[in-house]
């Protein structure tokens, strides 16, 4: 079963990860001094904060987490039939994970993320670098 995702950059870890674990009602279930993140069941969302990147506190990009490695071959299939050009990172570390994903932009610009995660690593963040826009 898919889950959706949302990671949000934000400017003070410490209350951010205050305030959305009273929202949540629990305490993250991966935190690193630069990063968290809630695999909530209801709603089921992948939600991460972290630090890095590019954009200003409060932006973020969305996506759709995969369970299988098949599941995400469904995504790519279904993302190429419906003729939206893709950017692939495979065997990448994001988030404290290892990770294969696939990005699209919608019109607007807003960064869209189909993906797989193998497991969590201890070899740090990894990359924020995103793929040159399809």
């Amino acid at each position: 079963m898919r889950r959706m995702h949302i990671g949000l950059q934000v400017d003070d870890l410490d209350i951010s990860i205050e305030f959305y674990t009273r929202l949540f009602g629990c305490e993250p279930t991966l935190r690193r001094p630069d990063y968290a993140k809630w695999m909530l069941e209801d709603p089921r969302v992948n939600f991460s904060l972290d630090t890095h990147g590019c954009g200003q506190p409060g932006s973020a990009h969305y996506g759709i987490q995969a369970e299988t490695h098949g599941e995400l071959a469904d995504l790519r299939s279904h993302i190429d039939s419906a003729e939206l050009p893709r950017s692939d990172q495979n065997d990448l570390v994001c988030g404290y994970q290892l990770q294969h994903k696939s990005w699209v932009t919608d019109p607007n610009g807003l960064w869209w993320e189909a993906f797989f995660t193998e497991g969590v690593v201890d070899e740090g963040y990894g990359t924020a670098e995103m793929p040159d826009r399809a």
